[in-house]
């Protein structure tokens, strides 16, 4: 489907079960997607517990194509950011009555953060997986959505990053490490035990 606003033109995918109780707003990693599997596959899992979804392609097809050669806009997390909140202004006027979420993978989780705190009315809880919030950094005080930072036991360096962000951060927010997942956690059963984090966290900070 199309999210259109303004003149941005930008492809995703919906899923809003019966009776949701919320709804979750991916912002993908660099280089990746709506098609993305991983995203994809939490969106199911959420979706068994009652949360809705929208996985966006955060750039144009004509910038997507330019990205693909030249890398140009991927770690350009203030545009991703503000492609995000187009993306939540337009699942807004669709799904207005269902409290907001968003959930951020790798450099996605620093857009998800900027986009947050620039709009705190809008967005109650964000989770990262294996993100990049040190991206984000002069907006994570602002931030006031309660926070989940999902992190690899075998992803030292951004382990390290995410400890850094925690001590800028104000809202509430915690830090859960995965033993023995890399940072795309790609080893059988971590990435279900992602969703099942960010599900508990949605359910617990979800809420209109």
């Amino acid at each position: 489907m199309k999210v259109e606003r303004g003149n941005v033109t930008l492809l995703g995918e919906l899923r809003v079960p019966k009776s949701a109780r919320g709804i979750v707003l991916f912002a993908h990693g660099s280089g990746s997607g709506r098609l993305s599997p991983r995203n994809s596959q939490v969106a199911e899992l959420l979706a068994r517990d009652g949360f809705g979804s929208l996985l966006v392609d955060l750039l144009t097809e004509a910038e997507a194509r330019e990205d693909s050669n030249t890398m140009a806009y991927r770690f350009d997390v203030r545009l991703l950011a503000r492609r995000l909140q187009l993306a939540a202004d337009w699942l807004g006027d669709r799904e207005g009555d269902l409290p907001m979420g968003y959930y951020g993978a790798s450099t996605g989780a620093a857009a998800a953060l900027i986009a947050a705190a620039s709009r705190p009315e809008r967005v109650k809880a964000i989770v990262s997986r294996g993100g990049r919030p040190d991206l984000a950094s002069e907006s994570l005080p602002l931030v006031k959505a309660s926070t989940l930072l999902i992190v690899g036991g075998r992803d030292p360096e951004v382990l390290e990053l995410n400890r850094a962000a925690m001590a800028l951060m104000r809202a509430v927010v915690r830090l859960e490490v995965v033993p023995g997942a890399t940072h795309l956690f790609e080893e059988p059963g971590k990435l279900e035990i992602v969703a099942r984090l960010a599900s508990e966290w949605f359910e617990r900070h979800l809420r209109p």
